[in-house]
């Protein structure tokens, strides 16, 4: 594809989140507003996440419009959605989350923002699909760095298993999150899928043609994130068992990212 073509995909896809949701439902706006998010990282690459980071994810969650209010301890809570890489080097369809926290200190307001987690490793989706993951003690979470030629060596070195960022006022920075809790929204699963039997092992396996066309979007907007840079060496097929992989049908399920962080 020509880059005059892509701006152009770029510009389409713009154009479609810019148009009224009427009619869709709650699920189907959480998924406009994570794949705005995302569309706001090709606008600024100068001060955005760095491609070659996601370009290394095993899973990317992004959640729209956290709000943390604080009145001496303060509390933060967003919905939002999670990916995984397949096999197939293409992202899975989206599976709805929480996230929920808290932090003690003197703070007063209401604050409102953008948050990015990146996954490096397949050990926290897991604990994700199968309960509750706690940053910073189930995983470890670093603050990551902004700008497209910025290293991303200590982190990567140190071995973080998230890296975290927030964006307000249109401008995206590293954030700590440590202590904060990330579950799977069960019910919202459910209603954006329209089946009770709707796991997130399901959801990561199953074809594009089960989601609304939303979802789609999303999916071309984080694709179009690392589309020029190559495969990174240590992604690599996995074909051994994972805790987010279908227990009856384990075969169908062979997603891959870095190995997991001792």
């Amino acid at each position: 594809m020509s880059d005059l073509r892509f701006k152009a995909c770029v510009i389409a896809i713009g154009l479609v989140l810019a148009l009224p949701a009427a009619g869709a439902s709650k699920e189907e706006n959480r998924v406009a507003d994570a794949a705005d998010v995302l569309d706001q990282l090709l606008r600024i690459p100068e001060k955005s996440i760095p491609p070659t980071l996601l370009s290394r994810a095993y899973a990317v969650a992004v959640i729209p419009d956290v709000v943390k209010i604080g009145f001496g301890i303060g509390v933060r809570r967003g919905k939002g959605i999670i990916v995984v890489r397949q096999d197939s080097h293409t992202w899975s369809n989206p599976a709805f989350i929480t996230l929920t926290g808290g932090s003690i200190g003197w703070q007063a307001g209401v604050q409102s923002t953008d948050v990015i987690l990146v996954f490096k490793s397949r050990k926290g989706v897991g604990d994700i699909a199968n309960g509750k993951l706690t940053l910073g003690a189930d995983a470890s979470i670093a603050a990551g760095p902004v700008g497209r030629h910025t290293g991303i060596a200590t982190d990567w070195e140190f071995k973080a298993e998230v890296v975290s960022y927030s964006r307000s006022r249109g401008l995206f920075a590293g954030v700590s999150l440590q202590g904060t809790g990330v579950t799977m929204d069960r019910k919202a699963n459910v209603a954006f899928y329209g089946s009770s039997t709707m796991t997130p092992e399901k959801i990561f396996a199953s074809s594009p043609n089960i989601a609304p066309n939303i979802a789609n979007t999303f999916v071309q907007i984080l694709t179009a994130q690392t589309r020029r840079l190559p495969t990174q060496p240590g992604m690599q097929l996995e074909t051994t068992s994972s805790p987010i992989v279908a227990r009856d049908k384990p075969s169908e399920v062979r997603t891959f990212g870095l190995p997991d962080a001792d």
